[in-house]
């Protein structure tokens, strides 16, 4: 079996790709003008824009071929990755790609040109490929021209992160804004209080100036508790920011990208709520690439005709939630020792149960995040007898 090509800098790019804190999906017409342009550029008939993770390859936007995802280990973008481009003039004649399914069967392709998508940290996220079902040549011409429709795929997907910061940020000044109203209201009631206790004094020793101060007070206080209430209205607990999710959502985030994973292996896959708190919204920061690594892994060590199964619930505590994912699987199961080299962040990669090839850094990952995260994670496993991933995740009520 040929070993796969992993990039020098791997843990770095998978926690810089992490960052981006994309979904994989909704990306299609944000980039469909960029995917034509390529493909007329370099006269094929096929070009794909494909961020690269751990274990899969996810298309984000494509041009004549419909395609969402496929596993890392059977791109030919993996080699892209770990060079400045890469191209290969037959697939067919190649042995790391003669028998892939998209070379032995539709779309047939045999010419494929790449350039990976490189940030500013020289991070190199996926990339920008063009294939063709003809052998081809690309003069220098175009394939600078795809260099620069490569670094344009770069700047949007930065715009994409500074835009979800901004929400971030936004929404951070919200809940000043609305501390703010409630702190005065308080002090704004107590005001309006002893103006009208003052107020009913006068009256009765007939305080005419007195009385036409405190009115004034009770006019501007009224006036400024109706403005808090207007703010605190502003904002409908039930309805999701940008950056949130409740358990309703991230369950169909889950099934919409890891589905095809487990149809591919005959595998079945069920992700499971609770029912009492799936409408109360939550923070989506990195819990898709939390998530998505442990089902990718989960599906890995599983046999055909296995099961994956996640179970997300938010317990609701007296200053703050707790997010709860379980990612259990009917797979080989791991030792103490593998287990607490996961823990300790110094796994090494296997191969699953079907030969899918293992680059070692997908747990890591995990570790990472939920780390930054000040989350924990539990490992319950046995040789032979399966996993069971726990991680629980704080988060502001």
């Amino acid at each position: 079996m040929i070993k796969p090509p992993v990039p020098e800098n791997e843990m770095e790019r998978i926690i810089s790709l992490a960052d981006y804190d994309l979904d994989y999906s909704g990306f299609e017409e944000s980039f469909k003008d960029l995917a034509k342009l390529a493909a007329k550029v370099a006269g094929t008939s096929i070009s794909l824009v494909n961020l690269i993770d751990s274990y899969t390859q996810w298309t984000i936007t494509n041009h004549g071929l419909d395609i969402e995802q496929m596993p890392r280990e059977d791109s030919v973008c993996q080699y892209t990755i770990v060079n400045e481009h890469f191209e290969v003039e037959d697939l067919r004649a190649d042995d790391r790609f003669k028998d892939k399914f998209y070379v032995t069967g539709q779309p047939l392709v045999r010419y494929y040109y790449g350039v990976p998508l490189r940030t500013s940290d020289g991070h190199n996220l996926g990339a920008l490929c063009v294939l063709d079902r003809d052998l081809k040549s690309l003069s220098p011409e175009k394939t600078e021209l795809l260099k620069i429709i490569a670094d344009e795929i770069v700047n949007r997907l930065n715009a994409h992160k500074l835009i979800s910061k901004l929400n971030g940020k936004l929404k951070e000044a919200n809940e000043s804004r609305k501390k703010v109203a409630h702190d005065i209201r308080g002090p704004l009631g107590g005001i309006i209080g002893l103006a009208q206790v003052i107020s009913d004094q006068g009256k009765e020793n007939e305080i005419d100036e007195v009385l036409e101060f405190i009115n004034l007070i009770q006019k501007s206080g009224r006036s400024l508790l109706e403005l808090a209430d207007e703010i605190l209205s502003i904002d409908k607990p039930d309805k999701l920011n940008s950056d949130q999710f409740n358990l309703t959502v991230f369950k169909d985030k889950l099934e919409k990208l890891y589905v095809p994973q487990a149809m591919n292996k005959n595998i079945k896959f069920v992700v499971n709520t609770s029912v009492n708190s799936s409408g109360i919204p939550f923070s989506k920061s990195k819990l898709l690439q939390i998530t998505g690594n442990l089902i990718s892994n989960a599906m890995k060590f599983t046999p055909k005709d296995g099961s994956v199964t996640v179970d997300l619930s938010l317990k609701i505590e007296e200053d703050h939630n707790l997010l709860q994912i379980n990612v259990t699987d009917t797979g080989v199961g791991l030792d103490t020792d593998s287990i607490n080299n996961i823990l300790s962040g110094n796994a090494s990669s296997t191969n699953g149960t079907s030969g899918e090839q293992g680059y070692g850094f997908g747990l890591a990952l995990v570790k990472h995040l939920v780390d930054s995260l000040k989350g924990t994670m539990h490992i319950y496993s046995q040789p032979g007898q399966g996993a069971n991933f726990e991680v629980v995740l704080p988060q502001k009520q």
